[in-house]
């Protein structure tokens, strides 16, 4: 049997030197050791030391005077543009439209992509059908798509939508095949030695093993879905967020524009931390000890 370099190297050492280390292995998850953990308060002030330092250099570089206002706005004025946005124009509607955009697109992109992506992962006739295809056509830039979809879908509501499941469904699709593909042989021989159907394997052994993998594509594939949303909004859009960012451009309102960049960034960080605390729920096995 071979050994892996780890119980190599221990195998070469006393076995009073092992019998000394092999607890600290075990026991001792230092902060900056492999794979190490820290205490939830402490990775909560990291955190937050990580969103004040690009703050703090915004703030010095925008007050410094250095630097044209037109280019970078500081902070509190980029407040204030915000808080006109909200009392004086239409800010919760363009949030609320621009919600719904992204949504549209990601449901929709998600109920065509788990079938796929699980059929891709299990039988390989449909891997060596669709796999060249999909991985051939995520490629494409979803900006190169827009003329056509407004060709074929029109310039309404569903135009938007549909640059938004262009730019997810076809990595989602494959994302989605390979969570099930990783998928240990060990529990699908088990459930064909006890007479399982093919149908049985994938319903009871795959798709609940590949469900936390698949949960966190999901959430990955949702914050790509808001990284199209400026794009899809140029299709003849007269509200949202990338609307008002686009027409903030015209009219070099350029702190509207760090206005609606952060606003998308905040529900995005929102969304993608509702993922996470459902990941916890789902799957609170995962999460022991973290």
């Amino acid at each position: 049997m071979q050994l892996n370099p780890a119980m190599r190297l221990l195998s070469l050492l006393p076995r009073a030197s092992v019998a000394a280390i092999t607890p600290r292995i075990r026991n001792r998850r230092s902060a900056w050791g492999v794979r190490g953990s820290l205490p939830r308060r402490v990775s909560l002030t990291i955190a937050t030391i990580g969103f004040l330092l690009p703050f703090l250099a915004w703030c010095v570089l925008s007050t410094s005077g250095r630097v044209d206002p037109v280019f970078l706005p500081d902070p509190l004025q980029v407040l204030k543009r915000c808080v006109d946005w909200l009392l004086n124009d239409d800010l919760m509607s363009d949030v609320g439209v621009s919600i719904g955009r992204v949504f549209g697109g990601f449901v929709a992109s998600a109920i065509l992509a788990l079938p796929l992506g699980v059929a891709i992962g299990t039988y390989a006739p449909v891997r060596s059908l669709l796999e060249p295809l999909t991985d051939f056509t995520r490629y494409l830039p979803a900006v190169a798509f827009i003329p056509l979809i407004m060709l074929w879908v029109g310039i309404d509501e569903s135009a938007k939508v549909s640059v938004i499941f262009v730019g997810t469904f076809f990595q989602m699709v494959l994302m989605l095949a390979e969570d099930i593909a990783r998928v240990p042989d060990a529990p699908i021989e088990a459930a064909r030695t006890m007479g399982a159907t093919n149908g049985e394997i994938v319903k009871y052994v795959l798709i609940p093993a590949a469900r936390p993998a698949m949960l966190d594509t999901l959430r990955q594939m949702m914050g790509l879905a808001w990284t199209y949303l400026v794009v899809a909004e140029l299709v003849a859009a007269n509200s949202g967020l990338g609307f008002s960012i686009l027409k903030a451009q015209r009219f070099l309102q350029t702190d509207k524009i760090f206005g609606g960049i952060l606003l998308i960034g905040l529900i995005g960080l929102l969304t993608d931390q509702a993922f996470r605390w459902l990941h916890r729920r789902c799957f609170s096995w995962q999460h022991r000890g973290r």
